[in-house]
């Protein structure tokens, strides 16, 4: 479970660049800028969505036991 969170995490960090990226320079024409954006903003929501993630399952699985103890 652990590695496919992880490879989760690695394709949407890599989408999100992408998207980060190509928007900022759409929205300002500085590939400087662009890409500074694209490196910072997008490695704060990719460490955030990997404990999204974490969470998510811990109350998948918390919830999954709650039925089997019923």
């Amino acid at each position: 479970m652990g590695t496919n969170i992880m490879k989760k995490t690695a394709t949407f960090a890599v989408v999100h660049f992408l998207v980060a990226f190509t928007v900022t320079y759409l929205l300002t024409g500085s590939w400087v800028l662009g890409g500074l954006i694209a490196l910072v903003e997008p490695l704060c929501n990719t460490v955030a969505y990997f404990f999204h993630e974490k969470a998510w399952n811990w109350f998948d699985n918390r919830k999954a036991a709650n039925k089997l103890a019923v």
